[in-house]
């Protein structure tokens, strides 16, 4: 399990592979700057080296241009698909400053975020995967409160009750062990990020 903690923001991260092949086909990348956290979640279609493939062009594409807004980085990470197996794309761009955050996702990747005051926010995907061809990014804006927390994870991950695992009784550590506990499978690719933004 992977662990970031900085001022504003502590994330911990878990991958696991389908059973039997070498290679994961989901990528992730997160960083934060004094400005702001970004996290990409990419979901290769199928498993293996080719989902690998182009869901490590996205975390890369998005590596490589993370001070971009989440439009653009969308925009590139669909440009860098094309010729590639396709990928179900997730960006989320929190900002401390205004406290607010940028979402945007193209297939089944799930995104949550929980407030201190219990409000659970969900934004619904769109359909289908990024593949180089022309599509339309549903890119949203939410206020986020300090304390807030998420949760974004590939559909290898299969969750129920996200609202009473998030709320704040319990420590983020404990969160990520528990989803790693529980809800680990071995018949897919599964990816979770989960974090607080402290700001």
């Amino acid at each position: 399990m992977n662990h970031l903690l900085q001022k504003e923001v502590e994330v911990f991260s878990h991958q696991t592979s389908k059973e039997g092949k070498a290679q994961c086909g989901d990528s992730y990348y997160f960083t934060a700057t004094d400005e702001y956290f970004l996290c990409v979640l990419a979901d290769g279609l199928g498993s293996g080296k080719y989902a690998n493939e182009a869901s490590s062009a996205v975390a890369e594409v998005v590596e490589e241009n993370k001070d971009e807004d989440v439009e653009t980085l969308m925009k590139l990470c669909n440009k860098v698909l094309l010729h590639k197996r396709g990928a179900a794309v997730a960006i989320v761009k929190a900002y401390f400053k205004t406290k607010d955050f940028v979402y945007s996702c193209v297939g089944n990747i799930r995104f949550y975020l929980y407030s201190p005051t219990g409000k659970l926010t969900y934004p619904l995907p769109v359909t289908g995967y990024l593949s180089g061809r022309p599509q339309l990014f549903n890119t949203h804006r939410y206020p986020f409160e300090e304390g807030a927390r998420f949760l974004i994870h590939s559909d290898g991950l299969r969750i129920s009750s996200t609202k009473s695992l998030l709320k704040d009784s319990f420590s983020l550590e404990y969160i990520a062990q528990e989803l790693e506990r529980s809800y680990s499978n071995t018949d897919d690719d599964l990816t979770f990020i989960v974090g607080s933004l402290l700001s």
